[in-house]
């Protein structure tokens, strides 16, 4: 495709990305919404509270192994056909949701995860193709704003749809529907990609991985990322709301207000701190000043509650979260350019990997022991130093880490 073609597409990139945009915030909705209807749920699957946090929690299976999935789809078969399977079928494992026993719940839950691999590395693909370079990274942090706005609204305007007594079928139902509309709007409006078949051939699926993951400071960023994104994930997008409930004695709503705040907060950190780190030109300064808020809003929220309400606490604790999107900037800079796209999808299977095996760990340490404890105080105090000390084994790795923002180039992308 000539650079005169390349042109006259960009139009269509554009639009495509703005689908785009819609298929990622409803990527976060569905993530973070099970989190309000646990009651409706465990009702509907007929399964207690902590088999329905693993059911929630199989979504980070897929989400982890179908990232490097993704990009290695993007690059052999381009966006139009990369996005429109993923957001098909996530669509598929919303409508699966409705049917009430556990094996439509677990596979429901497996294709959201799978769906959902593709959309932020797809918008980041659609974004390099519609806009130039001096506004590619404004671009990029837009997409993930609108992602962490879809977070946010998975617990702030769901919630309250489910207090007011909205069937859960029908949130499934409507989230369903409207993603595979998106996922057929991408389907028309996305450029196919002009595929050169000899270089496919030359270059093996998995080299670039094997150039990423032979990379130690690629598993440095991915652990890290890991384990500052699980506070929030696993505690803010899957228990917080009944642990506010049953340790703290909140009323639904302000437990579902507290909640959402966090993903609200990485609305304002994602891009503030990616911001910093730029105009600094370090990254670890930074990530570690991050991870040391995420510790301090802890503190606060647990041992000295009536300083500032919950929901200003995790809302601090969400800003100071966008930290982990720093080691994404780090992990790219630390490998090979040619393998960008490559690392950027083994480092959402590390981190997300990461997820995957805490959030069993805190269900049993934790989740099991919230209806049964006595003393709640202690009971909550104990949950959040597990995230705590998480965080701190973050700061601890690190310092293993080697500073890439000196050595930036112009052409960096920072997500």
């Amino acid at each position: 495709m000539d650079i005169n073609t390349t042109k006259s597409y960009t139009k269509y990139y554009v639009i495509a990305w703005i689908f785009g945009l819609i298929f990622y915030f409803l990527d976060y909705v569905i993530r973070s919404a099970p989190a309000v209807m646990f009651p409706e749920l465990s009702q509907s699957f007929s399964v207690n509270e902590i088999r329905l946090v693993e059911i929630i929690g199989t979504y980070y299976y897929t989400y982890s192994t179908c990232s490097l999935i993704a990009g290695i789809a993007l690059d052999r078969f381009g966006a139009k056909y990369s996005l429109f399977a993923g957001a098909f079928i996530l669509g598929i494992g919303c409508l699966l949701f409705m049917i009430s026993n556990q094996f439509s719940g677990v596979t429901g839950r497996l294709f959201q995860g799978a769906g959902c691999a593709f959309a932020f590395p797809g918008c980041v693909y659609l974004a390099s193709k519609g806009f130039s370079s001096k506004s590619l990274a404004t671009a990029i942090g837009f997409t993930q704003c609108l992602g962490m706005l879809g977070g946010s609204a998975g617990q702030f305007v769901v919630g309250p749809l489910i207090e007011e007594g909205m069937n859960i079928n029908n949130f499934w139902l409507f989230s369903g529907i409207f993603t595979i509309i998106v996922a057929f709007g991408l389907w028309f409006i996305t450029p196919a990609n002009a595929v050169d078949k000899n270089t496919a051939k030359k270059q093996s699926l998995l080299e670039p991985y094997k150039i990423v993951f032979s990379n130690p400071q690629s598993w440095f960023c991915g652990i890290i990322s890991g384990l500052l994104f699980a506070p929030t994930t696993i505690f803010a997008m899957t228990w917080a709301v009944d642990f506010f409930q049953k340790d703290r004695t909140f009323d639904f709503h302000t437990a579902t207000i507290s909640s959402a705040m966090v993903a609200f907060g990485w609305v304002f950190g994602c891009p503030l701190l990616g911001y910093i780190t730029d105009k600094i030109n370090k990254r670890k300064p930074v990530l570690v000043f991050g991870a040391l808020m995420m510790i301090l809003a802890l503190l606060q929220l647990l041992y000295f509650p009536n300083i500032f309400p919950a929901k200003y606490s995790m809302f601090l604790l969400g800003l100071a979260s966008g930290a982990a999107m720093i080691p994404y900037s780090i992990i790219k800079e630390a490998n090979p350019d040619n393998v960008k796209g490559s690392a950027t999808g083994a480092i959402n299977f590390i981190t997300f990997g990461v997820t995957t095996l805490l959030s069993p760990l805190f269900s049993h340490l934790f989740g099991k022991t919230l209806h049964s404890t006595i003393d709640k105080t202690n009971h909550f105090q104990q949950a959040g130093l597990f995230w705590i000390v998480g965080i701190t084994i973050a700061i601890l790795i690190s310092f293993l880490l080697k500073e890439t923002g000196e050595a930036k180039k112009p052409d960096k992308i920072s997500v």
